[in-house]
């Protein structure tokens, strides 16, 4: 699963400064102690194949999603490129919509949970605190109930801060953990490395055009995502 090369399929937007891939579920998006072949080297290699440099590409890595979401992922193809869409990042300027399965329906239809978040960096989890603790940062988002089908509901979410894991511990603390997450409060895991979290949009203006973007990503054919392509 993890050592699949990109395609052309697996690209969801392209220019001179910037691509976007569709990532799959169990990618790693930067090298980690597992040894798998990260995202972002698959890309370069796909790069430098395209474009025909046998020294290797320039790519830099402007965000991450955990290893078992899938979605949406950006990478800058120039160092102008990274520089900028980094500010845009933290100023907030980029755009993310998720989409997420859950088997509780949420207390309301849609709401904004604010929360403060501090990740244990040793056991690899996040917990979140109804106000600022020592070492917390600060995480918000608003969500609302797309749809359900068969016993399953659809939540968008859309994250305001990017922190560690923000949307899976906030929608547990919601009474909501997201289907397969185990981490979180589900009762089990996935067979498949995955959770059903999915990047399924980013909106921004581009950092060196200035003309707005919107990158969509085709929900992953796995045999349960497809149930809810009709949303």
């Amino acid at each position: 699963m993890g050592n699949l090369a990109i395609t052309d399929k697996d690209i969801l937007y392209e220019d001179n400064h910037l691509i976007a891939v569709n990532k799959k579920a169990g990618d790693i998006v930067q090298k980690d102690e597992t040894g798998d072949e990260p995202l972002d080297e698959k890309v370069k290699k796909f790069l430098a194949l395209k474009y025909h440099k046998p020294n290797g590409a320039f790519l830099g890595v402007v965000h991450r999603l955990d290893r078992p979401v899938s979605g949406v992922i950006l990478f800058a193809k120039t160092s102008k490129a990274l520089e900028r869409i980094n500010v845009m990042f933290k100023s907030r300027e980029m755009h993310k919509t998720y989409w997420a399965v859950v088997r509780q329906h949420p207390a309301a239809n849609s709401g904004k949970l604010v929360h403060w978040l501090v990740k244990d960096p040793k056991k690899n989890v996040t917990k979140a605190y109804s106000q600022e603790v020592k070492g917390s940062q600060f995480a918000e988002l608003s969500y609302r109930l797309l749809g359900e089908m068969t016993n399953y509901y659809l939540l968008e979410v859309n994250p305001r801060t990017g922190r560690p894991h923000q949307i899976r511990v906030q929608l547990s603390t919601l009474g909501c953990p997201i289907v397969g997450d185990n981490k979180y409060g589900y009762p089990r895991g996935s067979l498949k490395r995955s959770i059903c979290l999915h990047a399924r949009k980013l909106e921004f203006i581009h950092p060196v055009k200035k003309e707005p973007v919107t990158i969509f990503a085709p929900l992953p054919q796995d045999g349960f995502w497809e149930r809810f392509e009709q949303f």
